[in-house]
């Protein structure tokens, strides 16, 4: 991507209330999966403290709950915590709302129609005129696709755009099941909002490159299936495996393009799927355990939020000033998403 420059200039992030993990598991999942005598050693090595969630299963068990239900909901928890997202990002870059051209909002846990990127565009004041666009069903590395159109975008029509990035999982607790994969998923994910905003500038963080890699013959192992009782992760331990045979050539390829190695890397954004998964990353990539501090930290303080997790990560690497950042992001397909960012000098 060389070409007219485009600047990641405002972040902002918005959760809903905080959830206990180890409160979670007392009150409600020790007795979701009481026949699963696993489920209590698997549920504590997720890596996380705390999380955020729209519902509470101890106080509102939507386990049974229909799609449309969900969906309904969906709607009514997102559009205020979208919106605080979007100020926030919007206020950190010192823009307006009439000033924003494109409103891109990615998201796998919702569906509607007219959606968030509709009804934000009305309830913050979005001109009539702005482009909108919705990245939906792509999971985890939804953030990095979506980042890199909204600064094709900003380079091409020189107007400031914002990615929103918002995920409602504790909206698709499953009925129980005697299935490690599915306390896994109950264990790992919470639900958070994440926004930015692009602008034709050299401020903030340079978009330098955005890269993809699918390995189609394990497509299989990660999956995220709308059912009648909500949305239904898959996911195999085969996983970390199959990253393993592909992180490393993929960030080579991405920081090659600008003469770059991982030693030249001061930032590091990887979305935390789990502990495994940054275990990995890290051994393949030959990194200090502290290239991945953040990371953990985000995944211990607010579990894996989907697509709004690595622009979280992201955050606090922005207010430690890192100059080289790499986000890299994993989800189905078997898909990894890599961008380079590069910091004002």
């Amino acid at each position: 991507m060389v070409s007219a420059p485009a600047g990641l200039t405002g972040l902002a992030a918005a959760f809903p209330g905080r959830l206990d993990q180890q409160g979670l598991w007392d009150g409600f999942f020790a007795g979701h999966y009481a026949d699963l005598p696993t489920a209590a050693r698997v549920y504590a090595g997720a890596g996380v403290q705390t999380r955020h969630g729209v519902v509470d299963p101890r106080v509102e068990d939507v386990s049974g709950w229909s799609t449309a239900a969900r969906m309904r909901r969906y709607l009514t928890e997102a559009l205020p915590l979208g919106a605080a997202a979007v100020l926030g990002a919007l206020a950190d870059a010192g823009r307006a709302p009439a000033e924003i051209g494109l409103l891109a909002v990615a998201s796998c846990t919702g569906y509607a129609s007219p959606g968030l990127d509709v009804l934000l565009g009305r309830d913050l004041g979005l001109p009539a005129d702005v482009q909108r666009l919705m990245v939906g069903h792509m999971g985890c590395y939804a953030a990095i696709p979506g980042l890199g159109a909204v600064t094709d975008y900003v380079r091409s029509r020189r107007r400031p755009a914002v990615l929103l990035c918002l995920e409602l999982t504790s909206l698709h607790v499953q009925p129980p099941a005697a299935e490690l994969d599915q306390v896994v998923t109950h264990a790992l994910f919470g639900d958070a909002a994440a926004a930015v905003v692009v602008e034709p500038a050299w401020a903030g963080y340079a978009v330098r490159d955005v890269t993809a890699r699918t390995d189609p013959d394990t497509a299989g192992y990660m999956s995220w299936d709308v059912t009648d009782l909500g949305f239904r992760m898959g996911l195999s331990p085969r996983v970390p495996a199959v990253l393993a045979r592909h992180v490393s050539g993929v960030v080579s390829e991405l920081l090659g393009r600008h003469r770059l190695k991982p030693a030249d890397v001061d930032g590091w954004a990887v979305h935390p799927g789990g502990p495994r998964i940054l275990d990995v990353v890290g051994d393949q990539l030959a990194l200090d355990p502290a290239a991945l501090a953040d990371s953990r930290t985000v995944l211990r303080e607010a579990g894996n939020c989907s697509s709004p997790t690595v622009l979280l990560v992201l955050d606090r690497l922005r207010a430690r000033q890192a100059r080289h950042v790499v986000l890299l992001a994993f989800g189905p397909g078997l898909t990894l998403y890599a961008a380079l960012l590069a910091g004002p000098d």
